[in-house]
């Protein structure tokens, strides 16, 4: 929805129908769903039917904190569904090293009788940063089917470039199934490559009986589908073995990265890197996978462009803004961590306030969905179906937003990919599949100059018959005043911390605010930062609005000292 302004759920319906004989997964962040916070039960529950309805086979359920009573939820869902559950336990550490003793052999195989107790069909081991090495792989692998009768699946990511032999060292201990990409998708924070695979295993005890040529006619393919993508590739050329240094998770090496460059400190990385290990020891080594390691990130980026260093994190004095996941994080919405929170800087990111030790699910109130369809059907003027209101109870914003953009558009789905990211050069044609049978031929002749209200027309032919329109050309939008900037030696004048948009206001003109009281929030690159104020008095001036896109420094609103106006 967000990216390629494509329904999912459409997706994997059309998916189901062209591939009726082969099961269909999908990952579940077990609480979590497939966003980034804690969802009531009833909406985990409503989900996982409607996937299990359309299409899916398998759900592999994971936590972020690898919490069994925050799998329950999930997994009993996912069960009730009638759909294979695998429950997966998150790898993290490394069971060879003595001196990390937190997550050892006993901690995984102690997990793993828990999952198979709780009903899973399935036992995975999501290695999410590539940590596990090859003898751990084959000593984990091991103890777990000695200790539990279900099959083993493995999955891994290849940041370091090692895990290839890690995935052959599963094998040889026995796991039942691995996770690999197809050549031209694989490597580097994907996957281990799938064919080199087939082929290491060839001729052996564990031969996967997969034919060469159909995975050649496969990856040749999928190279031609990674070229359209050319312009959103990573500049990652090679392993990065500081993987086993930081732990990231594979999805958000690539991620965080792109946000450092967002935020201007592409440059700084081997910095942000370091933080980020910094970050987790202060956390008191966590579980990182989504959300947890975008708490972990959110942390490490802040820490980064404000030029703090973990004592003055710590330090109780010290006055700090942090992001909104890391105070969502120590208040336990994500659950307990094993181990519990560091008390200390706890007590500072939650300035007093209680933390949850329960379940963050038993203190949510079930969803109203007849409530919540008849607030969506209003936003998006029209009714909607089942699966649009799971979209919607998952990504409120982002459904809306897509939404809107069908309205204006239509479906987009079946434009083919090179036009829809890149459009058509002159006299290029393309042949649109409006549905079976109906295919419509569009060819692109020419744009014309800019009439003095910024629009162009466009000349193109539909089925051999010419048309013409008029676009907005955005890049003839006007540009926006000159913003103004927080002198950084007046503490009343407040900065926007990261470049970003101004999610909400927590104050107005006049009222009198304390220092450490919230004022507004910004939001860079999925993190959300609340910005405090520094001093105590009143506020004199709201420069920003909610919705205003900021740079790093400008001035989002004036504190006058003292007493001044009455709130």
């Amino acid at each position: 929805m967000r990216f390629l302004k494509e329904d999912p759920w459409n997706r994997l319906a059309a998916l189901r129908e062209r591939v009726p004989n082969i099961p269909l997964q999908m990952l579940l962040r077990a609480s979590n769903a497939v966003g980034y916070t804690n969802y009531p039960d009833n909406v985990v529950r409503f989900f996982v039917a409607r996937a299990a309805e359309v299409g899916v086979d398998i759900f592999r359920v994971f936590d972020s904190l690898n919490w069994v009573d925050n799998l329950r939820v999930a997994m009993d869902a996912v069960l009730e569904s009638g759909a294979l559950c695998e429950a997966a336990i998150c790898y993290t550490g490394d069971i060879l090293d003595p001196a990390k003793s937190k997550y050892d052999l006993a901690y995984y195989v102690s997990l793993a009788r828990e999952l198979e107790a709780a009903g899973a069909h399935v036992l995975g081991i999501k290695d999410m940063a590539g940590l596990c090495k090859p003898e751990a792989a084959r000593r984990l692998v091991k103890a777990l089917r000695e200790e539990v009768g279900i099959p083993i699946h493995f999955h891994t990511h290849d940041t370091s470039g090692a895990s290839a032999a890690s995935v052959l060292a599963a094998a040889e201990a026995g796991v039942d199934a691995i996770d690999a990409a197809m050549d031209p998708l694989s490597g580097l924070t994907s996957q281990p490559n799938l064919g080199a695979i087939v082929e290491a295993l060839r001729h052996t005890e564990r031969d996967t009986g997969l034919p060469r040529e159909p995975l050649d006619d496969a990856a040749a393919y999928w190279e031609v589908v990674r070229g359209y993508y050319a312009g959103f590739e990573s500049d990652i050329r090679a392993g990065a073995s500081e993987v086993y240094e930081h732990e990231m998770p594979g999805g958000q090496y690539t991620n965080l990265r792109q946000q450092a460059r967002g935020l201007g400190i592409e440059g700084r990385w081997r910095e942000v890197a370091r933080t980020y290990a910094e970050v987790n020891r202060m956390l008191g080594d966590i579980v990182k996978v989504t959300p947890t390691s975008k708490v972990v990130g959110d942390l490490a980026v802040f820490m980064v462009t404000n030029g703090l260093t973990s004592e003055e994190v710590l330090d109780p004095e010290r006055e700090i803004a942090f992001p909104e996941s890391v105070v969502s994080y120590f208040h336990g919405d994500l659950g307990q961590p094993p181990g519990g929170f560091p008390e200390a800087l706890q007590r500072k990111v939650l300035k007093g306030r209680d933390h949850l030790q329960v379940r963050p699910g038993e203190m949510l109130p079930p969803v109203d969905f007849a409530a919540v369809r008849e607030e969506v059907q209003e936003k998006v003027g029209r009714a909607v179906s089942d699966t649009e209101l799971a979209s919607y109870l998952m990504y409120p914003k982002v459904f809306v937003e897509f939404a809107d953009f069908q309205r204006q558009f239509g479906d987009v789905s079946v434009l083919p990919t090179p036009a829809f990211f890149w459009g058509l050069g002159q006299d290029e044609e393309l042949a649109v599949e409006l549905e079976r049978g109906k295919t419509l031929f569009i060819r692109f002749l020419a744009l014309g100059d800019h009439d003095s209200e910024g629009f162009r027309s466009i000349y193109f032919e539909l089925n051999g018959q010419p048309r013409s329109g008029k676009v907005r050309d955005r890049s003839m939008e006007p540009k926006e005043p000159a913003r103004r900037t927080a002198d950084a030696k007046e503490p009343g004048q407040v900065a926007a911390p990261v470049p970003g948009i101004v999610v909400s206001l927590a104050v107005a003109e006049g009222e009198r605010v304390a220092k450490g009281a919230l004022l507004l929030s910004v939001e860079a690159m999925k993190m959300e930062l609340g910005v405090s104020a520094e001093i105590d008095g009143v506020v004199e001036e709201i420069v920003a609005e909610a919705g205003m896109h900021v740079d790093a420094g400008d001035l989002l609103l004036v504190i006058a000292a003292g007493d001044g106006a009455e709130s």
